[in-house]
């Protein structure tokens, strides 16, 4: 036996092993397979709602700053222009958002949660709050702030990077510790 047909044992996983190509970046291809976990299992929490994965911060965002504008809901969120508008269609269709004329400005729309949202608001807290107990299942207190800390300084770091490439602006500014 060769010292290149030595292999090192891997752990028994559900999940795939990482590739080869991603042997010089084992962080990043964590969080990427954890923020794909973590958007499947948000899926599945929101889904009972009617929501899909992202809707769920554009009311968050509503219920919060009340009356916006559209252009201003694109900037919170961070998304592209037709993936808000095309959210916002389907939680218009089911009642969760209307859009108006902006009064000050009938060129611009304003986007505000409905009446009719406020017990979508209970759900969602509720439905977050499954996720994190399914995200955060195994570690105890202390793991869970030291993982919040480092997720913050990680965001930080991104968010200065993205801020560089020439984003406007990144909401992480200024979080981590």
């Amino acid at each position: 036996m060769t010292a290149e047909s030595v292999q090192e044992p891997r752990a028994v996983s559900q999940c795939a092993a990482a590739p080869s190509a991603v042997l010089d970046g084992p962080v990043s291809h964590a969080i990427s397979r954890v923020a794909r976990l973590h958007r499947i299992a948000a899926g599945r929490v929101l889904r009972d709602l009617g929501l899909h994965p992202g809707q769920e911060f554009l009311m968050m965002h509503l219920w919060d700053s009340g009356a916006v504008r559209q252009s201003e809901l694109i900037k919170a969120v961070g998304l592209d222009p037709s993936t808000v508008t095309k959210m916002l269609q389907r939680l218009e269709q089911s009642g969760h958002v209307r859009r108006r004329p902006d009064p000050a400005d009938r060129r611009a729309s304003l986007v505000e949660a409905t009446d009719a949202s406020c017990g979508l608001l209970v759900e969602v807290r509720r439905a977050w709050g499954e996720l994190e107990r399914q995200t955060l299942d195994g570690l105890d207190a202390a793991e869970r702030t030291e993982l919040t800390r480092l997720l913050g300084k990680v965001e930080a770091a991104l968010c200065t990077e993205v801020v560089r490439g020439g984003a406007a602006e990144c909401d992480a500014a200024g979080k981590a510790e």
